[in-house]
């Protein structure tokens, strides 16, 4: 699905062009490869940065198995942080040095972006997975000049350096560890975000996750920083589950070993206040639904292939009142909601560090294979100062 070869960038002049090292995905499924590529400087509301390092997310891999069509070959990656090394004209707030976590884009005069709901803004898949700018054009280019697709969620920062919009670049301050933040982009601010935003659990109540992974376990920090007194994790990897203990979960439920819906009605008193799906698989969504109580709700961040269908009796949710919420990232500003996270972050009452492992840059397919395997939870590319 090739279809922006033919978008020439004409603003792009061959001696404008910086000199920097990407990992390319060039056919559906294939390995990462790192390249030697140029980048274009940037221009208007955009910034270059100097990526540190860039979390590994699922929706990387996705993009890269074309469960979400982005066309090939691509430079992926979104869950960059890094030093702006220069700024377009028109940018007002930020300033070379100044360090930033890289978040998806979004075009900022919609509805729903005017409203504080970046993530369902009306330009978002081209924005995030067209393979271009919203002109067609590109900020990467081969050694022959030829553009390769990017502006992956307005970033591509599998790379050394990275064209982002000063609206996605969230300025973070400089006693905050960079090399740890990037995933506050995306997975992190997903998970907490869901459970805070989404959700809106309450003090006092109970909460569910299916899924112990970093978006899983960011959520249960945040149930836990909002108070709920009854926090349960079901995985089927029990070292997981020792980590979502140590997080802050009241109970643990392996369900290969133990039906999870009986368990967290017998837990709670007859069914959970709040749930977190976040798998994608369609009959763990089926048994999160059954295992809410009276008025409970469930929100959806898990992402099966695109027409993917689910089950659920409908009286269910009807005679009980159940929902079932859908959502992307964290359902509100991400200037404002990353910021937080930075703060709670430095308070010591987010500890997301404990959800990360550290990678070289060149061990980029190792990391997503370690990732897919449940070995590493959030993988973590350094790229600054990776041998390369």
């Amino acid at each position: 699905m090739n279809t922006h070869n033919h978008h020439q960038n004409t603003s792009a002049n061959p001696t404008d062009l910086l000199d920097m090292k990407a990992a390319v995905v060039s056919g559906k499924g294939a390995d990462f490869e790192i390249r030697s590529l140029k980048i274009r400087q940037p221009k208007g509301d955009e910034v270059l940065v100097k990526i540190v390092a860039t979390g590994i997310c699922h929706t990387d891999v996705s993009a890269r198995n074309q469960y979400y069509p982005v066309p090939l070959p691509v430079v992926l990656g979104h869950e960059g942080a890094g030093i702006v090394q220069a700024v377009g004209s028109e940018v007002k707030d930020l300033k070379v040095g100044d360090h930033v976590i890289l978040t998806y884009g979004y075009c900022g005069h919609c509805e729903e972006c005017y409203t504080g709901k970046q993530p369902f803004c009306v330009e978002s898949y081209e924005r995030n997975f067209g393979g271009c700018d919203t002109d067609g054009s590109h900020a990467i280019f081969d050694e022959q000049n030829n553009p390769i697709n990017d502006h992956f969620f307005s970033q591509s920062s599998f790379a050394t350096l990275a064209i982002a919009r000063e609206s996605n670049a969230i300025k973070v301050p400089d006693n905050a560890p960079i090399e740890l933040l990037g995933p506050l982009g995306c997975g992190i601010q997903t998970g907490a975000g869901t459970v805070m935003n989404a959700l809106e659990v309450t003090p006092a109540s109970s909460f569910a996750v299916w899924g112990a992974g970093s978006v899983g376990l960011s959520g249960l920090l945040g149930a836990k920083l909002l108070g709920a007194s009854t926090i349960i994790a079901v995985d089927i990897v029990d070292s997981r589950l020792e980590l979502a203990k140590e997080l802050g979960a009241t109970h643990v439920i392996n369900s290969k070993k133990q039906d999870p819906v009986e368990a967290i009605r017998e837990i709670t008193g007859g069914g959970v206040k709040f749930a977190l799906e976040t798998t994608g698989i369609p009959a763990i969504l089926t048994q999160g639904v059954n295992a809410l109580g009276r008025l409970g709700k469930i929100a959806v961040v898990g992402a099966p292939p695109m027409g993917t269908p689910a089950e659920f009796d409908v009286n269910d949710l009807l005679i009980y009142g159940k929902s079932i919420i859908g959502n992307v990232q964290a359902r509100t500003t991400p200037k404002k909601f990353i910021a937080d996270l930075v703060d709670l972050y430095l308070k010591g009452d987010f500890p997301f560090d404990k959800l990360v492992k550290y990678y070289d840059f060149k061990d980029i397919n190792q990391a997503v294979a370690d990732s897919h395997s449940g070995v590493t939870l959030k993988p973590i590319l350094k790229i600054a100062d990776a041998a390369l």
